[in-house]
């Protein structure tokens, strides 16, 4: 079982075939090219429709909890309209993740 390079697993190893490792975290640093953005009650509590809107990959959900720990503590319920997060352009999580 392998994971592609836009899955939060894909670092984290596999055991005996079947099952997940304790999860190594893909970090996505800060970047002066983020935007500083708030997010629109259409993509309240979902981060996988925002990552399909801006990067046409909607895989990529996990990388603005990645992004904004301290904003973002649960990468789904923290995700709610009005909330502030950084979201970094696409050329930084292509050149981080190997894209």
């Amino acid at each position: 079982m392998t994971y592609t390079a836009s899955s939060p697993y894909y670092l984290t190893t596999v055991v005996n075939n079947s099952f997940l490792d304790v999860m190594v975290n893909r970090p996505i640093f800060a970047d002066p090219a983020d935007v500083y953005w708030q997010i629109e009650p259409i993509y309240n509590l979902r981060p996988d429709l925002f990552a399909y809107d801006i990067y046409n990959n909607a895989d990529l959900w996990w990388v603005f909890a990645q992004r904004n720990p301290n904003t973002l503590m649960d990468p789904l319920f923290d995700f709610v309209q009005g909330t502030y997060i950084f979201v970094p352009k696409y050329t930084a999580i292509q050149q981080a993740l190997g894209l």
